[in-house]
């Protein structure tokens, strides 16, 4: 799933509506606002979603920035400060690590230059984007009743944007580099091979250290403020760290579309469903930008122009992860008379050093130093052991402008002007496209590092020159599809090379999610030869588990006491349904099937470096074969630990919801609960009130299409309340655009005093999606509040 981290790391709280909004079909006039060009009409639907008639493109983009201002202003100015590396003023001493470690990874180019080299509509978008949020952020400072709670409770005033900001922040971190320090510290240890039970290599790929690289030497402190980027922030309420891996291992998305050829109405339809991480407000803000040469509709994200999921009036277009390894370590030998100098190259070379001064508050400012070698930032510096490490990434390049490609895609109108807007994406996706002459299309995005030769990014490498990276390959590098011979395309963060790509000689990624949720997905396209929206909407929605009924198939004898326990889940029909007895007693022994794998193939002495768990897909190629990793007898051993877990499971369910199986329930232990990710703070837990509660029981799992993960490895009351999922989910009917269909979990607004801050929860736990009205007369049918953006005075 794709998002910027603003929109994954905090929620917010939406700007009061302004008191001149009335529940009337008349319009209200707001005062004039300074950088809006013409009056712009907003017409909100009964989801609170704007439906924005612009008479310029600007001027729809202002109203897109003053709209997103108003509804997660809270959320907008966090992920602001964050990425600007300004918590801590706000915050305390605590932050100032995450505000050094993101100053750190700022665009230090021409930032003024790079924003010049965009079509000029795109530097007019991006200028009236950042007015919009401005002219919002300036109404509520003037008026501060307006303000959301948290600015009260935290006694601060939210930040003004400059348009430079959308060029100069660009972390994208994708976390591959934790994972090189712990291949390394594996290698060191002579146990390089168990880090594929963890992380299996896809396609097959000989794993290697890299010539020169001191192993031994390598530790966590290599990631220095890398490592920061990539923590959970020292918030009260925020994910623990167990959480953010969990976060990590399941954000993905599913996306398909089908040709005309094989849909009931001989129309493309386009689906797609991003996973991601539950919250208060969600991750997607819906929005409907109008103006002469623009109709764009779907969700986008706080703080980014534009609409990231959603149609326009001739192509609609969808995203998933893909998977490129877009950033490397790089150890530097550092020279002991001078620690700012390292080798490269045969010589030495010094660091440039930037100091910046980071405010805190209640206490005097810091001065921290910047180091940056010719690899890009650096990360650690070590100078009594001679070493530093820097990183290099993809999204930190010239032209790597990620912010701003909404607005290309937004404009675009057919498959060639998509694929050149997807230039600028640095995020490694895939787009999913459909338009109304009847193409469907796959193109895989993002910054494609050039490696040398004998360096996969796999591990840390020497930074003295070898493996230093020979710039970024372009978009036709990688790989993609239009109208494909099968009549689908569809995309679930699996491994999707294509059988004839070039995999050695471009290094894209080794490094995938299971293949489980495309495999369905795959099964009922296959099978669905006229396909209709409502078809789209049960696979969105569908519990069904590949990797369950296989798992079942596995289960042995069981204690004759334990025989109808057993008989549940030999007759259950693979569905992790909420009201399922056996997908609570399935997915109870799966979980105690996973630390006991783990426990029994991985040492005690590696468990510092592998937690947890075994991968899904060798877990399951491990039950189904087992080998010498079991014992001696490796069939026998399996069958001991699966009955043991057996055994264990049902006794577990006994505990936690009688002693009847017949009214087991997995709902009643993967409930959905949404709070404030700051509700542990006294004031804010009392301001907003919590969603969900126990009465919320949800299906699925982190393997069905229907993804909803949770966190396994904690244990306690909550191992198996629902965590993440699908928030967003669109099906749209291309070219009969209102019959097309979406959930926005839990409301368009963060406001607790809104009727939009929870409206659409009770509807997206049933999956009764909603139609997304986009033509003139539907919009105008579905109206139900309108209000009038007028132009101020000019600065």
């Amino acid at each position: 799933m794709q998002t910027t981290r603003r929109a994954v790391l905090l929620g917010g709280v939406a700007a009061i509506l302004s008191a001149s909004i009335r529940n009337t079909r008349a319009a209200s006039p707001l005062q004039g606002l300074p950088g809006l060009n013409q009056p712009v009409e907003i017409l909100e639907d009964r989801w609170g979603v704007p439906h924005v008639r612009a008479r310029s493109i600007p001027d729809a983009f202002f109203a897109d920035g003053y709209l997103v201002a108003r509804d997660r202003l809270w959320s907008l100015d966090f992920g602001h400060r964050q990425s600007l590396g300004r918590l801590a003023e706000v915050f305390g001493s605590e932050f100032v690590p995450s505000d050094t470690a993101n100053r750190l990874v700022l665009f230090r180019g021409d930032a003024e230059r790079e924003l010049a080299a965009f079509p000029q509509v795109v530097q007019e978008c991006a200028r009236a984007y950042v007015a919009g949020l401005n002219a919002r952020i300036a109404e509520v400072i003037a008026s501060p009743s307006l303000l959301p709670p948290e600015f009260k409770i935290f006694a601060v005033t939210p930040l003004q944007w400059d348009v430079l900001d959308l060029i100069r922040v660009r972390a994208e971190v994708t976390g591959n580099t934790r994972t090189e320090i712990r291949r390394a510290r594996l290698a060191a240890r002579g146990a390089l091979a168990y880090d594929a039970l963890v992380t299996p290599l896809e396609p097959v790929h000989e794993l290697r250290t890299p010539e020169g690289l001191d192993t031994a030497a390598i530790s966590e402190a290599d990631l220095g403020l890398f490592g920061v980027l990539q923590s959970p922030l020292p918030l009260h309420g925020l994910h623990a760290a167990a959480d953010d891996e969990i976060r990590r291992r399941n954000e993905g998305s599913n996306s398909w579309v089908i040709a005309p050829a094989r849909t009931a109405t001989g129309r493309p339809i386009l689906a797609n469903d991003p996973h991601l991480s539950f919250g208060v407000p969600g991750p997607r803000h819906v929005i409907h930008l109008t103006a002469p040469g623009l109709d764009v509709i779907g969700g986008g994200g706080a703080g980014m122009p534009g609409v990231m999921q959603g149609h326009n009036a001739t192509i609609a277009f969808g995203r998933t992860n893909f998977h490129i390894d877009q950033e490397d370590l790089f150890i530097l030998r550092t020279d002991p008379a001078d620690p700012l100098r390292y080798a490269h190259q045969g010589g030495w070379k010094r660091m440039e050093q930037v100091e910046t001064r980071i405010a805190v508050r209640g206490e005097a400012e810091r001065v921290v130093s910047l180091f940056y070698s010719v690899h890009g930032p650096v990360v650690s510096r070590d100078p009594a052991r001679n070493r530093a490490t820097a990183v290099s990434a993809t999204w930190l390049a010239p032209g790597a402008n990620g912010l701003l490609a909404n607005i290309g895609i937004n404009l675009a109108h057919d498959w060639t002007s998509f694929r050149e807007a997807l230039r600028v994406h640095t995020s490694p996706t895939n787009f999913t496209y459909a338009d109304t002459s009847g193409n469907i299309g796959w193109q895989a995005a993002g910054g494609l590092p050039s490696r040398a030769p004998g360096h996969d990014g796999l591990m840390p490498a020497p930074g003295d020159g070898r493996y230093d990276w020979q710039g970024l390959q372009p978009l036709e590098a990688l790989p993609s599809s239009f109208n494909p011979a099968r009549g689908w395309f569809g995309t679930s963060n699996e491994m999707n090379l294509p059988p004839d790509y070039p995999v050695e000689e471009r290094r894209v990624s080794f490094e995938w999610r299971d293949g489980f949720r495309h495999e369905r997905v795959a099964q009922m396209l296959d099978a669905t030869p006229r396909a209709t929206l409502a078809d789209s909407v049960a696979l969105q929605h569908d519990t069904f588990s590949v990797l369950a009924l296989q798992m079942v198939r596995l289960l042995p004898e069981v204690p004759p006491a334990l025989a109808p326990e057993a008989g549940l889940l030999r007759a259950w029909n693979g569905r992790i349904d909420a009201d399922s007895p056996a997908a609570a007693l399935y997915e109870v022994w799966w979980t105690r099937l996973e630390r006991a794998l783990h426990a029994r193939i991985i040492p005690p002495s590696l468990h510092d470096l592998l937690p947890g768990p075994v991968n899904a897909t060798v877990q399951l190629s491990l039950f189904q074969s087992p080998d010498s990793r079991f014992g001696t007898e490796p069939a026998r051993e399996r069958d001991r630990m699966m009955v043991e877990q057996f055994v264990e499971a049902v006794r577990e369910l006994r505990d936690r919801l009688g002693p009847l199986p017949a009214a087991w329930r997995w709902g009643a232990l993967h409930t959905v609960t949404l709070r404030h990710p700051l509700a542990a703070v006294p004031a804010i837990a009392a301001a907003f009130p919590t969603i969900g509660e126990p009465s919320a029981q949800s299906g699925g799992d982190p393997y069905t299409v229907m993804a909803r993960w949770y966190t396994p490895l904690t244990g306690g009351a909550n191992t198996y309340a629902a965590t993440g999922g699908a928030s967003y989910l669109m099906v749209c009917d291309v070219g009969n655009w209102d019959r097309s269909l979406y959930l926005n979990c839990p409301g368009q607004s963060a406001d607790p005093k809104s009727p939009h801050y929870a409206d659409f929860f009770a509807g997206w736990l049933r999956g009764a999606m909603q139609p997304l009205p986009f033509s003139t007369h539907s919009v105008n049918e579905a109206a139900v509040r309108r209000l009038t953006l007028r132009p101020g005075d000019q600065p």
